[in-house]
C-alpha cells in the first residue's frame, strides 16, 4: 500500500476526500473547525510537494441539489486562511465547468468542490417518496447505475486519490470507497489523519498490551450491543457506565427509581454478564450513584447505593465509591478505550464521574498505557475537562470508530488497503 509520506505529489492533481462537515451557526459562521484543522497536514504536504488539490467533502444531509443551507461555499474563506492559499470553489461537483476548473489547476493551487451529497449518487440511495416497493426498487437500481458515471467523473479530475475522511470510512459511498477502484495501488493512499485513526484502532484491537480496559457509556444497551459483544472477546476489564448502568442494575434485581432503563433488555444484560464470566472478563458495574429528583442541573441531589434509588429519583452520575473502583481498574491498565461518559456531564453538577475517569486515563497514559478516546460525548468530555493532550489519541471517527470496534470491515479502509 502506498503511503502519503513516501509519495511525491509534484506535478500531480490529488483528489482528497476530507470530512469538512463542520457545524455552522445561523449566520453560517463555523463554530468548531476541528475537522478542518485535522486535515491540514495532508493538504499542506500535497501543496508543499508541488501538487494541486481537488478537495471534496459532504456537509449535512441535503435532500436536493442544490440546497444553499448545506453549501460548502461558506467555509471557503476559513479554509483559505488555514491552508495559506486562495481556495478556488466549484459551485457544483459535476459538469463541464467543474472539469475545466480541475483541469486548469496549477502546482500549489487548490479547488474545493461543492457538497457531494447534493447528488443522490454520492450515497447511492434514491430520494423522495415512493408509492410501492417496486417503485423504490427501480429508483434504487437507477441511482446505482448512475452512481458509476458519477464516481468515474470524480476520479477523472485527478491523477491520484487520498482518503483522509475517517469519519465516513464506514460508508461505501462514491467518494469514500468506490472512487478508489479508478486508481491503481501506487496512486491511492490514506492521508495523515486517516492513517493515524487506522493505526490507533489497530493498536487497540490487534496489538493489545494488557490489561486491556474498555469503558462503555451511553444510555442504551441496545445501541452498544455489538460493540460490547465484540469487546467481551478481547478485553480484560469492561466498565459499564452511563445510562446503561441502570438496565444492568435492574436486571440484577436492584431498585432504580426513575432512572433510564430498557426494560426489554434485562435478559440481554444478564446474558452479557454471563458471557463476561465465561470469557474471564471482569465486568465492572457501579456500586453507588449520584441521584437527582429532576433531570436538571439545579435538581436536589443525593448519593445512594446504585440498587437502592428511591421512587421519584434518578441516577445522573456515578458516586464516589464507584469513581474509586473505576479509577483503580483504569490506572492498572496498559490499553484503554473510552467511549461514553459516566453520567450527564453536560450538567456541571454531574461531571464528577466522567472527570474522574478522564483523570485516571491521563494518569495511566503517563505511566505508559495507550489510550484511545472516541465517540462524540467522550471527545466532548476530554475537551471540557482540558484532558485532550493527556491521552494517547482522540478519534474524530464517531460511527466509523464504533463500527471498527464492533469488528466490521470499513469500506473506506478496504478500498485503499484491502484485507
Amino acid at each position: 500500500m502506498q503511503t502519503i509520506d513516501k509519495f511525491n505529489f509534484s506535478g500531480k492533481k490529488a483528489f482528497v476526500r476530507v470530512d469538512f462537515n463542520v457545524p455552522v451557526d445561523e449566520n453560517f459562521q463555523i463554530t468548531d473547525d476541528t475537522r478542518i484543522r485535522a486535515a491540514l497536514p495532508t493538504l499542506k504536504k500535497i501543496l508543499a510537494d508541488g501538487g494541486s488539490l481537488i478537495i471534496a467533502s459532504h456537509m449535512g444531509r441535503p435532500k436536493k441539489n442544490p440546497d444553499t443551507k448545506f453549501s460548502l461555499k461558506v467555509i471557503v474563506p476559513h479554509v483559505s486562511k488555514l491552508l495559506g492559499v486562495n481556495l478556488k470553489f466549484a459551485s457544483d461537483c459535476m459538469g463541464a465547468e467543474t472539469a475545466a476548473l480541475a483541469s486548469s489547476l496549477k502546482a500549489g493551487e487548490a479547488l474545493l468542490l461543492e457538497n457531494l451529497r447534493f447528488y443522490a449518487e454520492e450515497e447511492g440511495k434514491p430520494r423522495g417518496e415512493f408509492a410501492t416497493d417496486e417503485e423504490k426498487a427501480e429508483a434504487k437500481k437507477a441511482v446505482k447505475e448512475s452512481q458509476k458515471k458519477f464516481t468515474a467523473t470524480l476520479a477523472s479530475y485527478a491523477d491520484c486519490y487520498v482518503n483522509d475522511a475517517f469519519g465516513t470510512a464506514h460508508r461505501a459511498h462514491a467518494s469514500t470507497a468506490l472512487i478508489a477502484k479508478h486508481f491503481d495501488e501506487s496512486n491511492k493512499m490514506f492521508g495523515y489523519l486517516m492513517e493515524k485513526e487506522v493505526n490507533a484502532v489497530e493498536k487497540i484491537m490487534k496489538d493489545t498490551a494488557r490489561p486491556f480496559t474498555a469503558i462503555m457509556g451511553g444510555s442504551k444497551v441496545s445501541s452498544k450491543i455489538e460493540i460490547i459483544e465484540n469487546l467481551l472477546t478481547k478485553v480484560d476489564n469492561l466498565i459499564i457506565a452511563g445510562g446503561m448502568t441502570y438496565t444492568f442494575t435492574k436486571a440484577l434485581g436492584g431498585k432504580i427509581g426513575n432512572s433510564i432503563c430498557e426494560d426489554d433488555k434485562l435478559d440481554l444484560a444478564l446474558e452479557l454478564l454471563d458471557k463476561a464470566k465465561k470469557n474471564g472478563v471482569n465486568m465492572v458495574l457501579a456500586v453507588d450513584a449520584k441521584i437527582a429528583d429532576n433531570f436538571s442541573n439545579d435538581a436536589n441531589t443525593s448519593f445512594v447505593k446504585v440498587d437502592a434509588i428511591p421512587d421519584g429519583w434518578e441516577g445522573l452520575d456515578i458516586g464516589p465509591e464507584t469513581e474509586k473502583i473505576f479509577s483503580d481498574v483504569i490506572k492498572n491498565s496498559k490499553t484503554i478505550l473510552w467511549n461514553g461518559p459516566t453520567g450527564v456531564f453536560e450538567f456541571d453538577n454531574f461531571t464528577s464521574g466522567s472527570r474522574a475517569v478522564g483523570n485516571a486515563i491521563v494518569e495511566a497514559t503517563k505511566n505508559g498505557a495507550f489510550s484511545l478516546v472516541g465517540g462524540g460525548d467522550s471527545v466532548a468530555c476530554v475537551n471540557k475537562f482540558g484532558l485532550f493532550d493527556g491521552v494517547s489519541y482522540v478519534s474524530t471517527g464517531g460511527g466509523a470508530l464504533l463500527e471498527a470496534i464492533e469488528g466490521r470491515v470499513l469500506p473506506g479502509i478496504e478500498a485503499i488497503r484491502g484485507y
